[in-house]
């Protein structure tokens, strides 16, 4: 089954379009397909449910992830700049 596809047409400030470009290859998508997956997300209510979840993680397990963060930065908190390894 083949989707028909409209055509449309977008202004954007030049440096959101920048940083939307960087975006969709990052998740190494083209642009229309990064642009197509947020409206995706942002109507049917995928991102919501997401972005609840992941505030739900970090209220149950914020401290965790803060205290595991600060045990793996720790071998690297005493270097300073220029001093020899």
């Amino acid at each position: 089954m083949t989707s028909i596809k409209k055509q449309t047409q977008v202004r954007l400030e030049e440096d959101v379009l920048a940083a939307g470009k960087a975006a969709a290859a990052a998740r190494r998508l083209d642009f229309n397909k990064y642009v197509e997956r947020l409206i995706i997300e942002d109507t049917t209510g995928a991102r919501a449910a997401g972005m609840t979840a992941a505030q739900r993680l970090i209220d149950e397990h914020g401290t965790f992830l803060d205290d595991l963060e600060q045990q793996f930065d720790a071998p690297y908190a005493d270097q300073r700049p220029g001093a020899a390894a």
